[in-house]
């Protein structure tokens, strides 16, 4: 096999449209562009433009508010964190912190922190370090003999 020798299985390509080369090509004359106007000219990218009204994304009220000092937490429930001490991916006698959390898979990115929710049966007796929890979740862990410690970071 030589490389002049190389070529595509037939039919696998097909020339490209030529377009403005008669009547007789089929895309003569208009070249597939319909007649006249400014979208049959070259170079148009009219996406909200409305002929020169204002257009209706302009025309709208403007509507909410951002905060840029809002948190934006890692919410995890209960029986997540009970799932993965059960797999052994989990530690249960070291404290369950937001890089404990990240390392086992439960979470995949830090955020602004982790909060702990009620949501699920814990069993094991688990040391917490987190930003947030809830009340429920705070009660379920302190039934199963566990401990919560909210960082000072996330209050601040």
């Amino acid at each position: 096999m030589k490389l002049n020798g190389i070529s595509d299985n037939p039919g696998s390509t097909k020339n490209r449209m030529r377009v403005g080369r008669g009547i007789g090509s089929g895309k003569g004359k208009t070249a597939g562009r319909g007649v006249k106007g400014q979208k049959a000219r070259t170079g148009v990218a009219i996406k909200g433009f409305e002929g020169g009204q204002m257009p209706l994304h302009r025309r709208l009220p403007k509507r909410g508010f951002w905060n840029p000092f809002s948190t934006d937490y890692n919410e995890v429930n209960l029986g997540r964190i009970q799932q993965a001490v059960e797999a052994g991916k989990l530690d249960a006698s070291a404290p369950v912190t937001l890089e404990a959390l990240l390392a086992a898979g439960v979470i995949s990115k830090a955020g602004d922190g982790v909060k702990i929710l009620g949501n699920g049966e814990i069993t094991a007796k688990l040391t917490f370090e987190v930003a947030a929890a809830s009340k429920s979740a705070i009660a379920a862990i302190e039934k199963a003999g566990g401990s919560v410690r909210l960082l000072a970071a996330a209050e601040a």
